[in-house]
């Protein structure tokens, strides 16, 4: 085998090292920077990315505090609401109450004075039905007609007579 004599094993591992020595050199010279400047452009736009990821994360919570602030003020807003709802239901209730006991005095009151008004009427009837009734006995028992003067005095006589008769009784 003549790779494995000296004298040519030698020269062989020479000129392997000095094409590596210049591929590496190649390498160095004209492959690698477009691949480090496509490393490092790659990490500069991972590293963008990331930065631009937190500020749309910040910005999100920024948002989400914003809408739960406001939400929580609607809720309190609504709250604020229906307490005065409540509280205007409850005036009106009590204003219809009021007017409605302000009705039922009134028509009670209307009524006493109707009955009052009818009360009075009934007396007064019952005090000319007494007066032309007592004229009437006054006449059987006299046996002759009164003159007007004389119905009138018997009259009031009369009613003096059941007023008395009424307070006493």
């Amino acid at each position: 085998m003549p790779q494995f004599d000296t004298h040519f094993f030698s020269s062989l591992i020479f000129w392997e090292v000095v094409s590596f020595g210049i591929l590496f050199w190649v390498l160095w010279k004209f492959a690698f920077p477009p691949i480090l400047e496509t490393l490092e452009a790659r990490e500069r736009k991972i590293r963008e990315s990331l930065e631009q990821a937190e500020r749309h994360r910040a910005e999100a919570e920024r948002k989400m505090q914003e809408y739960e602030a406001k939400l929580a003020a609607a809720a309190k807003e609504a709250e604020a609401l229906f307490t005065a709802a409540r509280e205007r239901a409850q005036r009106v209730q009590e204003d219809n109450e009021q007017r409605l006991q302000a009705d039922a005095e009134r028509i009670k009151g209307d009524a006493q004075r109707e009955i009052e008004a009818e009360r009075r009427k009934a007396i007064q009837d019952i005090r000319n039905q007494t007066t032309e009734l007592a004229l009437l006995v006054a006449e059987k028992v006299v046996g002759r007609s009164l003159s007007d003067a004389d119905h009138r005095r018997l009259a009031d006589e009369a009613l003096q007579a059941v007023a008395d008769a009424s307070r006493k009784g």
